[in-house]
């Protein structure tokens, strides 16, 4: 079987309550499981939270909350894979012949079910373990420049100064909405950004990362754009 988790604590910090704050009409955890389900990809739609009221909005919205996570991996040092390998293995305990997990980020209202749909054939149909959403970045990374403590430039790579932009390499970060893995990937913590990997490249106008209230309000803007593009 096919599993989605989402993770999802309560305790976000920059911005209190993200994973349920409204956005564009309803709570942002929404759009990932309406995503997941619209998606057909998957046997189950589990959200990973700690939280009473995090629970009560995901199942309202179509998930499943089977359990809820122990506090000793819901505090800001707990990291995604933590995260999900204890949600594999409890699928395991119920005797869930899981082959395949995603896990998708619960503030990813850019998501769209094709996206899944793409993720999971690359996943089946190449020798990798993970396959996860990625974008470019809108400038190249060698022209990178760095200030020192007294705000004096410098370059990362000043071999790359006087190169033409179109003669270097095109660079990709990931995109932070899910990540596609086999099952044994996912309990090892196998690294996702290395050779085993492959990635679905997004266009950089359904990507926003969303940490503070600067991000968050610029995703607003975002996704206001696309609705009046469609």
């Amino acid at each position: 079987m096919k599993v989605a988790i989402i993770p999802a604590r309560g305790g976000s910090k920059r911005i209190p309550r993200k994973n349920i704050k409204v956005f564009h009409g309803k709570p942002m955890i929404a759009y990932s499981i309406e995503a997941a389900i619209a998606s057909g990809c998957f046997d189950k739609v589990i959200v990973s939270t700690d939280d009473a009221e995090i629970a009560a909005v995901a199942i309202a919205h179509g998930a499943e909350v089977p359990f809820l996570r122990p506090a000793e991996i819901s505090d800001d040092y707990t990291t995604t894979m933590d995260v999900m390998a204890h949600a594999i293995h409890w699928c395991q305990s119920e005797g869930w012949d899981v082959e395949a997990v995603c896990c998708l980020y619960a503030t990813a209202p850019f998501l769209l079910p094709e996206d899944l749909k793409q993720g999971y054939a690359l996943l089946r149909d190449s020798e990798v373990q993970f396959a996860f959403s990625a974008t470019s970045f809108p400038f190249p990374i060698q022209r990178a420049i760095k200030l020192d403590e007294f705000g004096s430039v410098s370059m990362f790579s000043p071999e790359n100064e006087q190169v033409r932009s179109q003669d270097l390499e095109d660079a990709y970060h990931d995109a932070g909405q899910f990540y596609w893995g086999k099952t044994s990937a996912f309990i090892t913590k196998l690294s996702i950004f290395s050779s085993h990997s492959k990635a679905v490249l997004l266009p950089r106008n359904r990507v926003q990362d969303i940490d503070t209230q600067e991000d968050w309000e610029l995703a607003e803007s975002l996704f206001s754009a696309l609705k009046l593009v469609k």
